[in-house]
């Protein structure tokens, strides 16, 4: 296995009005990152077919998971090898789910359906019914979760006693929820919290937002790559720009950070007598 990894964030807006449009700005940030020689690249949060709650537009753009979109990275990353988590809205039935698509060469190889609907988001998706997977990739173990999954801290946690050394996060991060906007350092609150998760659980925190005003929305960018100190190793990219950027991650820190002195190993040191995190694998019927 690869132990330095090349990880690539790509941060830009795309317009849920133009799914087409949308597809080929996903393909455009993905192309650029692989010319960058990233291995693995995150894109945004519903970036097909753009951040929205409307109903409309999302079931005008919903694609299937052998839709066009996964489809087409699928086809972008065949020479490379590479793997792209990214976001779509995700037609099954009569169901809309917001979701992160891992996809290698030979197509999906995992899918998670957000857990936590933010907002207006709990009148138009149905809440995600896949769990919580970790995925073996050539580029270390990946796990994803999407935007507001960061505000549960069972997610990460959970993702990272499954073995995840890679968490991706396809965002879409939007004023309101907290008091700032930015901080002194372009930082976004939210980067702020996958920052400290990342220390907490021992991960490397791949963010990749929206960035800029599109329709009604103002994405605050700061994607970042937090690695398992919770150490910036990449951002935070521009609040209102497009920015694609590739940092070369070493994933033996992950397990290097699970010991932090002598008597010092957050791993071995919780008190699961006491407590536990029990994540449902739905998919196999049992729990792990």
């Amino acid at each position: 296995m690869t132990r330095q990894v090349r990880l690539g964030l790509a941060q830009y807006a795309t317009d849920p009005r133009d799914p087409v449009q949308s597809r080929a700005a996903s393909l455009t940030a993905l192309d650029e990152a692989l010319e960058l020689g990233a291995q693995v690249v995150v894109l945004p949060e519903l970036t097909a077919p753009g951040y929205s709650a409307d109903p409309d537009l999302l079931w005008a753009g919903a694609e299937t998971l052998d839709g066009p979109t996964v489809e087409a990275w699928a086809e972008r990353v065949a020479t490379s090898g590479a793997v792209v988590v990214g976001g779509i809205c995700e037609r099954e039935g009569d169901q809309l789910f917001n979701s992160a698509v891992t996809v290698g060469p030979g197509g999906v190889l995992s899918v998670y359906r957000k857990l936590h609907l933010f907002a207006d988001e709990k009148a138009v998706f149905a809440p995600g019914d896949r769990g919580l997977a970790v995925v073996d990739t050539p580029y270390g173990r990946i796990g994803a979760c999407i935007c507001y999954d960061l505000r549960f801290v069972e997610v990460v946690r959970t993702l990272s006693l499954k073995g995840a050394e890679i968490v991706a996060v396809p965002t879409a991060w939007l004023p309101g929820f907290d008091k700032t906007w930015w901080d002194e350092k372009g930082m976004a609150p939210q980067a702020t919290t996958a920052m400290l998760q990342a220390n907490l659980d021992q991960v490397v925190i791949a963010c990749a937002s929206a960035a800029g005003p599109m329709g009604d929305y103002h994405f605050l960018g700061s994607s970042i790559v937090a690695d398992p100190w919770g150490k910036l190793a990449l951002g935070p990219l521009p609040g209102n720009d497009r920015c694609i950027s590739v940092i070369e991650i070493d994933l033996d820190e992950v397990e290097r950070s699970q010991h932090r002195g002598p008597g010092i190993d957050p791993r071995l040191d919780r008190r699961t007598d006491v407590y536990a995190i029990v994540g449902a694998d739905i998919e196999n019927g049992t729990l792990a």
